[in-house]
């Protein structure tokens, strides 16, 4: 797929006018709100490239100056069909700014768009250079709640716990880290040709599926804990 922005695609054709036009959101003949195209996805939404690292502030600027022209209220006496478009349109602008203002969830729906990655798909082996942390963990866990049954002391294991919890949570840092790093590299390969940007969507998906993996120990772990 294409990353230059929604200005560099073929021009839409309005449904009113019926002029080819190069307007993302209204007709630049005669301003009626557009007919998106089929799988228009939020980047172009916005008009930028597939961009991870984006200037927050001028999201936040763009998502405020679309929502109030796109405002259902805007089109109380417009025509029925401007009327419903203008509602979906808001829904699907708000979709868009909660999802491209989230760093992992931005990039998880630029590899889903990018045909990288099946929606809720989260591979949870757990990764090779963590399995003895992982066991040593599920085993502290298993004793854990046994010490809760049976009414034992359980003191030493909160403290064990309570320090793998943090191990985990700088790895989750780390992982976060190394996305950074690669969300930067996915973004100056953006005119590279496709088998490079493939191998850094591999490296994203990969760093993906770690950092849910050790996300959901750190959750099941702070539950325990929780409950002693």
């Amino acid at each position: 797929m294409s990353t230059v922005p929604t200005s560099a695609h073929a021009p839409l054709v309005c449904w009113n006018c019926h002029e080819r036009t190069l307007g993302t959101h209204f007709c630049s003949g005669c301003g009626k709100l557009l007919e998106w195209p089929q799988g228009l996805d939020y980047f172009a939404l916005f008009e930028m490239p597939r961009q991870l690292w984006i200037d927050m502030s001028g999201l936040e600027q763009k998502f405020l100056r679309l929502s109030w022209k796109l405002h259902p209220d805007n089109f109380v006496n417009a025509s029925e069909q401007e009327r419903e478009l203008s509602l979906k349109r808001s829904s699907e602008l708000n979709d868009a700014y909660r999802t491209l203002r989230e760093p992992v969830a931005r990039v998880e729906y630029l590899l889903a768009i990018e045909g990288e990655r099946k929606e809720g798909e989260k591979k949870q082996q757990a990764p090779p250079e963590l399995l003895e942390e992982v066991f040593e963990l599920n085993e502290s866990l298993d004793e854990l709640r046994g010490a809760k049954a049976s009414g034992e002391d359980l003191a030493g294991l909160k403290a064990r716990l309570e320090a793998a919890e943090k191990s985990f949570q700088e790895k989750l840092g780390e992982v976060d880290g190394e996305l950074e790093a690669a969300a930067r590299e996915w973004d100056a390969a953006l005119e590279d040709d496709r088998a490079t940007r493939k191998k850094i969507m591999g490296r994203l998906n990969e760093l993906l599926n770690r950092r849910s993996y050790i996300r959901n120990l750190v959750t099941n772990v702070a539950k325990e804990l929780a409950e002693v």
